[in-house]
């Protein structure tokens, strides 16, 4: 696979479809790699030229020690499409991925025909759990993290009907890097984007998972009352919902990324 490396970072990344398409890159959730993004990438890559990327301490991503910060994940992704010679694409990003999509369009609005920003919240959760998660997870590595990852990113009705997938993805988490997701988690413990959804200036899909329990449809609304330029869109979904409801999830992407 290709590598991206500006000597403070690695990223792992992928192209797939023909470059004369419009350009898509997809940022993935805390604890999974871009292969998570196999079903949008299977349906959508004969319209777009898909870029899909590992996170910073995420798949074969380098992991330097952290913390890490929104302003870093946001960064990673603009200097990506710079030394791939884009200069606007279209971008997806899920949970944390999302976050990181609320940066970039609050920092780079010029770089982005629409984002899509799924189960996601302008506040995941609160620092002092995040703190203890990547004290839990430098101390006992991430197999206890692996071990709940399913209650937390699917319905139970998904879990029951599709192990394999499961089983797949908290294995691909328990055998992640410790110090990657750590870090992750501190740049997630502080990541609060409230005071500058206002100032977005580029067309903005949230999608919320209506039975997600991590990032709600209050959450997903909150986001679409305070963008200006905002749509909301719910999905029949828990948490990865683009793997729970592939098929809704791509049409979403091909409704709202429309040129």
């Amino acid at each position: 696979m290709p590598l991206f490396d500006n000597q403070e970072i690695v990223l792992n990344y992928a192209t797939f479809g023909d470059s004369s398409n419009p350009a898509l890159i997809f940022s993935n959730s805390l604890g999974t790699s871009y292969h998570m993004w196999q079903p949008q990438i299977d349906a959508l890559q004969n319209d777009y030229f898909i870029i899909c990327y590992d996170t910073r301490g995420h798949g074969k991503s380098s992991a330097p020690r952290g913390p890490y910060s929104l302003d870093q994940l946001g960064k990673d992704v603009t200097d990506l499409l710079d030394y791939l010679n884009i200069d606007k694409a279209f971008f997806c990003g899920i949970s944390m991925g999302g976050m990181t999509g609320q940066w970039l369009a609050i920092n780079h609005p010029d770089r982005f025909h629409h984002l899509m920003l799924c189960n996601t919240a302008v506040k995941i959760g609160n620092e002092a759990a995040w703190v203890d998660r990547a004290q839990l997870v430098r101390e006992q590595g991430l197999d206890p993290i692996a071990a709940t990852a399913a209650s937390r990113w699917f319905t139970s009705s998904f879990i029951d009907n599709h192990p394999d997938v499961v089983k797949a993805l908290s294995g691909a988490l328990a055998a992640g890097s410790s110090e990657g997701y750590a870090s992750s988690c501190e740049a997630l413990s502080v990541a609060d984007t409230r005071e500058q959804l206002k100032d977005i200036r580029v067309p903005v899909t949230v999608v919320a998972g209506t039975e997600d329990p991590v990032t709600t449809v209050a959450d997903g609304e909150y986001m679409v009352d305070h963008i200006p330029n905002a749509t909301l869109a719910t999905i029949n979904a828990s948490h990865i919902s683009n793997i729970e409801q592939p098929e809704e999830f791509n049409q979403l992407v091909r409704q709202y990324f429309k040129q």
